[in-house]
């Protein structure tokens, strides 16, 4: 029993290792979790779109070297515009609420207590700096839900509007280079080399050439 109560002992370390890590990481910052949860799982769906070209016997060799790399560009396009719109509305949430610009009638009652009004809305102002207590709990609480909502917004909006719009300006960038190279070959077509028939030897033709053979070895130069 002892192995099987090691091993036991090894996963639920691990586990607690692993929550201690999140809570760390994301206890106080969900958004946070919600966009890097969003880029896992668009790399993720990525790799399977690529695996699904390269193990599929149904496409040939020549496609494949036209889907895959177009498949990787439209990969890295989800994932980048996921990202940066998503991490752009969350930093934007979390800078209003930090500089006091978005806030609670309580968390307003202390900008004004701590004498904090002037330096509402500046780019380095924290108002959480010298938080504690109840008001301190009620700030974090408000910047995660606002953390969540911004972040939220962010992939909505890149998945709905901005990566569909990239993927086809990608698109058709790529057709228009397609139907370019086309047009090329149709101005500019190979010469195509017509085979020659060769005609059958008459008998007088096979005895000129049979003395020019003959004649030709007693040449001297």
């Amino acid at each position: 029993m002892k192995p099987l109560n090691n091993f036991t002992e090894i996963i639920s370390k691990n586990f607690i290792s692993c929550k201690n890590y999140l809570y760390k990481n994301y206890g106080e910052n969900p958004g946070k979790m919600l966009v890097h949860t969003g880029v896992l799982g668009w790399i993720l769906s990525s790799a399977a779109q690529v695996a699904a070209v390269v193990f599929n016997d149904k496409i040939s060799a020549k496609e494949k070297m036209f889907l895959i790399p177009q498949e990787c560009a439209d990969a890295a396009v989800n994932i980048l515009s996921f990202y940066i719109v998503t991490n752009t509305f969350k930093a934007i949430g979390s800078k209003l609420v930090s500089t006091g610009k978005l806030s609670t009638p309580n968390i307003r009652k202390y900008i004004q207590k701590a004498g904090l009004e002037d330096k509402v809305g500046k780019v380095t102002t924290d108002i959480k700096k010298d938080m504690t207590g109840a008001i301190r709990q009620e700030y974090t609480d408000f910047k995660s839900g606002v953390d969540v909502i911004t972040s939220t917004v962010g992939s909505i909006i890149s998945c709905n509007l901005i990566t569909p719009v990239l993927r086809n300006q990608y698109a058709a960038s790529k057709q228009k280079e397609i139907l370019a190279k086309r047009n090329l070959q149709k101005d500019n077509p190979e010469q195509i080399e017509r085979p020659r028939i060769l005609m059958p030897l008459s008998m007088a033709d096979y005895q000129k050439l049979a003395s020019l053979k003959f004649s030709g070895g007693n040449m001297k130069v």
